[in-house]
C-alpha cells in the first residue's frame, strides 16, 4: 500500500490526502480513496445539512475492523476549517469543528473520521433545536422492520397534529424520523415533548415499544430514543457513511418504501451502499431537503394528550 500524499484542488483550496488505497472497508475492499470520493459526490446534498452544525468526528484510522474514537475537541486544522466554541455541562468549551465546505468536508475524511454525527441545532443557537429527532432502534429478535411499524405510528401521531415527518435508515439497524421545527424553541420544550411522545406509544403499543433505555426491557422492542433531542447529544448525519460491515449510509426513505418494507417484510430494501444513495439523489433529489425549511411550530403537550384521547 503506497502512503504517498497529494493534493485535491476543491474549489481552489489545496487539501492535502494520503494513503488512498487504504482499505477502510476489509468485507468490500471499500478504501479511504472511495470514501473521500462518496463524500465529495455526494457532498451538494449533504452540505446543507452540515452547515454551521458543530460535529462530533467519529474516526476509524485502521478502518471499520480497529479501533475508533470520537472527537469533540477539533483537531489541529488548516485556517480554512471553521470552528465553534460549545460550553461544556462541567464548565469550560471545546472548540469543535464545522464541516461547512467541501475543502473541510474531505479533509476530515482525510483523517478517517467515516461517520459525521451533528447536533440539532447550529452554532449561532446552541440551545435552539431546528428538530425533533427520534431514534428507533430495535432490539432482537426485533429488527428493522420492526422499526418501520413504530415509525408509521410516529407518522400517524403527527399527522394528526397536523405535523409532516421525515424517515431515514441509521445505516446500521434502525430508523430515525425527523420532524422539522425551524421556528424558536429550546430544549427544554423538545426534550420532554419527545419524552411525552415516546411514553405515550408505550402505552399504546406496550409489546412493541420501550421508551426505557435498560436493556434489559428491550427484547424483542423497539426503543425509542427520545433522548437525543438534548443540547449535548448528536446524532448520525443523513448521507453519513457508517461503520459496519458494508459501505453502508444513513439515507432518507420515503413512507412509501417504509409501508413497502412493511408488507413484503423485507429488511435488505432499507439498505443503501453508497453507490445505491448516489443513484437515489440522482433520480429523487435530496429527500431530506425539508427537514431543513419546513417551519413547524412545537405542539403543547396539552395538544399532544387531546389527539391520544388521555
Amino acid at each position: 500500500m503506497s502512503s504517498a500524499k497529494t493534493q485535491l484542488d476543491i474549489e481552489g483550496i489545496k487539501v492535502e490526502v494520503s494513503n488512498l488505497d487504504k482499505v477502510f472497508y476489509p468485507k468490500s475492499g471499500f478504501t479511504k480513496g472511495d470514501v473521500i470520493d462518496y463524500y465529495v459526490r455526494i457532498s451538494p446534498c449533504l452540505l446543507p445539512h452540515l452547515k454551521n452544525r458543530p460535529i462530533t468526528l467519529k474516526r476509524y484510522p485502521n478502518g471499520t475492523d480497529g479501533f475508533f474514537f470520537y472527537e469533540k475537541r477539533c483537531p489541529p486544522h488548516p485556517r480554512w476549517v471553521h470552528t465553534t466554541a460549545v460550553p461544556r455541562s462541567e464548565g469550560g468549551e471545546i472548540s469543535y469543528c464545522v464541516l461547512d465546505s467541501l475543502a473541510s468536508l474531505i479533509w476530515a475524511a482525510n483523517l478517517a473520521d467515516l461517520e459525521l454525527h451533528t447536533f440539532l441545532h447550529r452554532a449561532s443557537g446552541l440551545n435552539r433545536p431546528t428538530a425533533l429527532a427520534f431514534d428507533l432502534d430495535p432490539g432482537a429478535p426485533a429488527d428493522v422492520i420492526s422499526c418501520c411499524e413504530v415509525a408509521i405510528q410516529l407518522h400517524d401521531l403527527f399527522a394528526a397534529l397536523k405535523m409532516e415527518c421525515y424517515p431515514k435508515t441509521s445505516g446500521s439497524k434502525g430508523l430515525q424520523v425527523y420532524v422539522p421545527l425551524n421556528t424558536p424553541t429550546t430544549y427544554e420544550k423538545t426534550k420532554p415533548f419527545a419524552h411525552a411522545v415516546a411514553e405515550l406509544l408505550e402505552r399504546k403499543s406496550p409489546g412493541q415499544v420501550v421508551s426505557k433505555m435498560l436493556k434489559v426491557l428491550r427484547k424483542g422492542k423497539v426503543l425509542v430514543d427520545w433522548s437525543q433531542n438534548d443540547s449535548h447529544k448528536t446524532t448520525v448525519n443523513v448521507y453519513s457513511l457508517r461503520a459496519v460491515e458494508r459501505s453502508l449510509v444513513s439515507t432518507p426513505i420515503t413512507w412509501d418504501e417504509v409501508r413497502k418494507a412493511i408488507r413484503e417484510r423485507r429488511a435488505s430494501s432499507l439498505q443503501f451502499e453508497t453507490r445505491d444513495v448516489l443513484r437515489r439523489v440522482k433520480s429523487k433529489g435530496d429527500l431530506f431537503a425539508p427537514v431543513l425549511t419546513v417551519q413547524q411550530k412545537l405542539p403543547s403537550l396539552s395538544a399532544l394528550k387531546s389527539i391520544a384521547g388521555e
